[in-house]
């Protein structure tokens, strides 16, 4: 059963910008598994880096919850299989939440070209 879909497009633009001007804020959204493997460039870091963005944010809306119960951007770590399939790793208060409500199952969808990235999410019960 669907528990929940969410999509985010972003701007890759955007996203460098305000990477450039704060470290801290590259903590603050991404996990250091996020960073080493953006950092890697396979692709160019900013797209990268604004896929999981998108991804964070297409997460919260499939949750339905927003930002609520403490939950935090680096606690939703979005990596690549050995096939470069991206998955969602829930940590802390989000894998908790997701236990809590039965989540059995996340889908999780990336794109991104030169100037956005798209990201959608399919939760199910």
């Amino acid at each position: 059963m669907i528990f929940g879909i969410g999509t985010d497009i972003i701007e890759v633009e955007r996203i460098g910008r305000r990477l450039e001007k704060s470290d801290a804020l590259k903590q603050k959204l991404y996990t250091v598994r996020e960073q080493q493997y953006c950092e890697k460039g396979k692709v160019t870091v900013y797209q990268c880096y604004a896929a999981r963005f998108a991804a964070k944010e297409a997460f919260f809306k499939a949750l339905g919850t927003g930002y609520r119960y403490g939950m935090a951007f680096h606690e939703i770590e979005v990596l690549n299989d050995e096939l470069g399939k991206p998955y969602v790793n829930p940590l802390g208060k989000v894998k908790r939440f997701l236990e809590e409500n039965k989540i059995q199952s996340i889908h999780l969808s990336i794109s991104h070209v030169k100037e956005t990235a798209v990201a959608m999410v399919v939760m199910e019960k």
